[in-house]
């Protein structure tokens, strides 16, 4: 039922600026004077206190002063607001969050929660509400007061902290909102490569190389994490109790997410390994209330009134559902007339805490001790330290399970025997620690080639650890990983930098085929685009005209693969690949690449051009990307066809041109030792705001794989500082 919320309701909404208490004000003030902020050359951030509390005060500060938008977007997603600026597209995205997480259990972990954790939480709240405070010509979008409970809502840092089990929007809008057509899929960019995505970014990257195959003896890590550009803030904390950690943090949260301390570096991959699961529910109704059975017997239901809010035509709407729950979870799904209900563990007070807790180990007794939290759904680990330890952990929590069931598909909710059990230990899930080969990599792809020779041994572990199969950036990077080569950090970045498209291994040979078997009446308008690729070393050039033709055409060729069964089928797995290869009719391999080169014609004139002439980047102030306005040829490719970086690119609205909005973001290389040696580079820049110098300082570095140095100890910051203050000054 749709309601117009009364004028009380909407003056929160329409507010030009929240209000705060003379003790609020005096309380913000008091901690800002606890906090330095000394911005570097390139504007980075690295915040001093006294206390871990004062520096997330001050990290939240930094944040807001960077990009307060993003801030509040990514709390308006992951607590299912986003309708209530988007309109009603989103309302089932927003009840789909609002099902699987609810605001009241984030407001009980708070009431509960520690001294600590309790004191780093008030912080967070109090650093963004003093920047709304001390910036009145801010205008958030709904959130005009920052709880200090909304981190207990966003806890491990990934892209997306949910797991839907497999469930879509269209399905959750199927039971919940029966034959309307509103907000039946989740927010995507259209372009014909990513449509075909599941709902993660796919492309990130980890490597650990050991002391024996370094150049120096020393451990090093590569950070490589592939998500929108722009997703995250590079900064510094520094305490004197103890913290001393540099990295990429997730706009809104307090921790860095992928980086590395004083000690041990980590890197977060997005994990395949399965953490929710979908049952199927036998249900029935009596007297008007609904039951599900369970063991032979019939329980009830338990609902929750869940109150969306949307903006339509200048008015703010509301709209009540009532969800439904058993043991299992929320009601999430209606697929084949089934219930299907979502067991998962997506918002987790402990989450938030191991994700604290990893950045300040001392030790790889202490990482381990943090990781040994198992609280974090949604991520690989790839870890290096100064001792010379390097590890790798696919996932980390991983509750135990019936292996006689396939987990990947929903399971009956009626028996016991798909119930849960406890947690997997730390040491039962999959992982390397120190492999004889020397050398670690996860590029969201199986965890069983992850250390060549010396990698986990699937026979060793139940399906639903690692269901997923190898990718062409994992099977490229367990190459150029496996040789005896003692690499120095300049080897490893630009190992990493390759730009060895792999894909097309599997992709050339059955069109080269096709085009030698066709009759010369045919083969005649392909020969020159047909001989131009095969000259191609599979290299993407910015001079390149093969490599804008393989591109243009291969995108063509992968519209036809097959949505995978599961998530952790992997939309672009070799097999599937291969197997798409080896049934794809010859004549289509062909008229695929006729398409190709009309649709370049039509855009250019001619099929023969350069690949750095089309695929660009562009940061557009505006947001609007224009083929008229200043912009940069860019050699990479989107890592769907098996490069380790990511650039993904597409033409956009009233653009001829492509243009890069999603892959490589921060990227770092560290050497571990006495002395931590750092080097990273973030897609643009540092600041969101066009006008300052830090918009686009890093744009070329990122392009050309030619990163900054880090600078960790205080001495190199204040060599290097542009400017030093206090939050508020």
């Amino acid at each position: 039922m749709k309601k117009l919320l009364p004028l009380l309701a909407l003056l929160p909404f329409f507010a030009h600026a929240q209000r705060f208490s003379k003790d609020e004000i005096k309380r913000f003030e008091s901690k800002a004077a606890q906090v330095n902020i000394i911005r570097d050359n390139y504007g980075v951030p690295h915040i001093y206190g006294r206390t871990d509390a004062d520096v997330v005060f001050g990290l939240m500060y930094t944040q807001c002063e960077d990009n307060f938008k993003a801030i509040e977007r990514n709390y308006l997603y992951q607590m299912g607001r986003q309708a209530e600026v988007d309109g009603k597209s989103r309302v089932f995205e927003d009840l789909q969050m609002q099902l699987i997480a609810d605001t009241a259990d984030a407001i009980k972990d708070y009431g509960k929660a520690t001294i600590w954790m309790r004191d780093l939480l008030n912080a967070f709240a109090d650093g963004v509400n003093y920047y709304l405070y001390k910036h009145p010509e801010v205008k958030p979008l709904v959130l005009k007061r920052f709880e200090p409970w909304f981190p207990l809502m966003y806890t491990d840092g990934s892209v997306a902290a949910t797991d839907f089990g497999g469930a879509t929007v269209s399905e959750t809008a199927a039971f919940y909102g029966k034959e309307e057509k509103v907000g039946l899929t989740r927010s995507r960019p259209s372009d014909d490569i990513t449509a075909l995505l599941n709902e993660r970014e796919i492309g990130s990257n980890g490597f650990a190389i050991a002391p024996s195959r370094s150049a120096s003896g020393k451990a090093m890590l590569y950070i490589n994490p592939h998500v929108p550009f722009y997703f995250r803030t590079e900064a510094q904390l520094v305490s004197d109790e103890g913290t001393n950690t540099y990295g990429a943090i997730t706009w809104g949260q307090f921790f860095v997410y992928q980086g590395f301390n004083n000690f041990c570096g980590w890197m977060h991959t997005s994990s395949y390994a399965d953490v929710a699961d979908l049952y199927v529910e036998k249900v029935s109704q009596q007297n008007g209330k609904w039951f599900y059975e369970y063991k032979g017997k019939k329980r009830p239901m338990k609902q929750r009134t869940i109150l969306i809010r949307y903006l339509e035509n200048g008015k703010l709407l509301e709209r009540e559902f009532e969800g439904y729950y058993t043991q299992h979870g929320p009601i999430i799904a209606l697929r084949n007339g089934q219930w299907l209900s979502l067991k998962a563990n997506n918002r987790s007070d402990e989450a938030l805490a191991e994700s604290w807790l990893i950045t300040r180990a001392q030790s790889f007794s202490d990482f381990k001790g943090a990781m040994g939290i198992r609280a974090n759904t949604s991520n690989n680990t790839v870890y290096a330290d100064a001792d010379g330890n390097i590890a790798f952990w696919y996932g980390n929590f991983m509750p135990k399970r019936n292996p006689a069931y396939d987990w990947t598909q929903p399971v009956d909710g009626t028996i016991k025997d798909t119930e849960w059990d406890d947690l997997h230990s730390l040491d039962e899930i999959i992982h390397v620690y120190n492999p004889s080969t020397g050398f670690i990599q996860n590029c969201n792809a199986t965890p069983f080639t992850c250390s060549g020779t010396a990698s986990p041994k699937k026979a060793n572990y139940p399906e639903y650890m690692g269901p997923d199969g190898e990718n062409f950036r994992g099977a490229l990077a367990e190459k150029i990983f496996s040789g005896t080569v003692k690499l120095t950090m300049d080897e490893l970045v630009a190992r990493s930098y390759t730009r060895y498209l792999a894909a097309f291994d599997v992709l050339l040979p059955p069109l080269f085929k096709a085009y030698q078997a066709a009759p010369d009446s045919v083969k005649q308008p392909f020969t020159d685009a047909v001989k131009t690729l095969q000259q191609w070393d599979k290299y993407a050039a910015v001079n390149s005209v093969a490599t804008t033709l393989a591109v243009e055409w291969g995108t063509l060729v992968m519209k036809d693969l097959p949505r995978p069964a599961s998530v952790a089928a992997g939309t672009f797995q070799t097999q599937r690949v291969e197997q798409l290869m080896q049934t794809m009719p010859p004549k289509q391999l062909l008229a695929y690449l006729q398409q190709a080169t009309d649709n370049l014609k039509t855009r250019f004139g001619t099929w023969e051009v350069k690949w750095g002439d089309i695929n660009r980047y562009q940061r557009p102030a505006d947001g609007v990307f224009d083929d008229q306005k200043p912009s940069l040829p860019v050699a990479y490719t989107a890592s769907t066809f098996g490069q380790l970086p990511s650039f993904v690119s597409r033409t956009q609205p009233n653009t001829q041109k492509r243009y890069g909005y999603s892959g490589n973001s921060f990227v770092a290389v560290v050497e571990f030792g006495k002395k931590i040696k750092a080097r990273s580079i973030v897609t643009g820049g540092q600041s969101s705001d066009p006008s300052s110098p830090h918009f686009t300082d890093q744009a070329q570095g990122y392009l050309d794989g030619k990163f900054k140095d880090v600078w960790f100890y205080k001495d190199d910051v204040l060599q290097h500082a542009e400017k030093k203050y206090r939050p508020g000054q």
